[in-house]
């Protein structure tokens, strides 16, 4: 299953990138928090930090707890709940902070900048129909 690594620039945009099996196996065990090299996404020089991301299922990845498993656990607040009322609390099941073979999603953030820029690649605007 491809890994999908979404960047987030220091100009407040963000860009998609895909990384199949094989190139993302270097990123395994690696924590919400840890600082990665650009050299495993082609970006030389770059410093990335894991902020986030989510499994297979689509459950977010949460910095408190420990290992790759899959909890449930009872929120205020925070990564997993959207808050409806105050002091109501719900029990929301989240993933672990280690990024593992399940890990479909991983979101980065800019800490050291390379010395070439990153692209960000122009979406074709929508022919408009007459």
């Amino acid at each position: 299953m491809a890994l999908r690594i979404v960047i987030g620039l220091k100009n407040g945009k963000s860009l998609q990138k895909e990384l199949d099996p094989a190139a993302a196996k270097p990123l395994w065990g690696k924590k919400v928090g840890d600082v990665l090299k650009g050299d495993l996404f082609g970006y030389p020089g770059y410093e990335f930090e894991a902020t986030g991301g989510s499994d297979d299922c689509g459950f977010p990845m949460r910095k408190d707890v420990a290992g790759f498993a899959r909890k449930k656990l009872l929120f205020v607040e925070g990564v997993g709940l959207k808050k409806t009322e105050e002091g109501i609390r719900h029990r929301r099941t989240v993933c672990g902070q280690v990024v593992s073979p399940k890990t479909t999603q991983l979101n980065i953030k800019v800490v050291k900048e390379g010395k070439d820029p990153i692209e960000i690649p122009v979406k074709a605007e929508k022919e408009e129909k007459a």
